[in-house]
């Protein structure tokens, strides 16, 4: 009976270098610990900024509503302005039609 192609043509490894493994890990761990601090190091950078910015964006929407509720008050004066003059032009127009303030009175109730 034939034996498989390979089967007793592994090549034995008699003698372990365990100092070499050993120092391609350590050189392993330092490369990996030094990593890990650049990325802390980053990650803190960017908490930072992170804070900064949420600081702004708060600033900015207090102000966007600051606007808009200057916007709502100038609106409202300005449309009451707008009645108050229309008001003012139709007594006019009607005090220049020949009637009295008492019958304008009437007709604004």
């Amino acid at each position: 009976m034939p034996r498989t192609k390979g089967s007793k043509n592994r090549h034995k490894t008699t003698h372990t270098d365990y100092a070499f493994q050993i120092a391609e890990k350590q050189e392993s761990i330092v490369f990996l610990t030094a990593e890990i601090a650049s990325i802390t190091a980053n990650i803190e950078t960017l908490k930072a900024d992170l804070k900064v910015k949420k600081s702004d964006l708060k600033k900015a929407e207090k102000e966007v509503a600051s606007l808009e509720a200057k916007k709502v008050k100038a609106d409202a004066k300005a449309a009451e302005e707008a009645k108050k003059s229309e008001a003012e032009a139709v007594v006019k127009k009607l005090l220049a039609d020949g009637m009295s303030a008492d019958e304008i009175l009437e007709k604004l109730k």
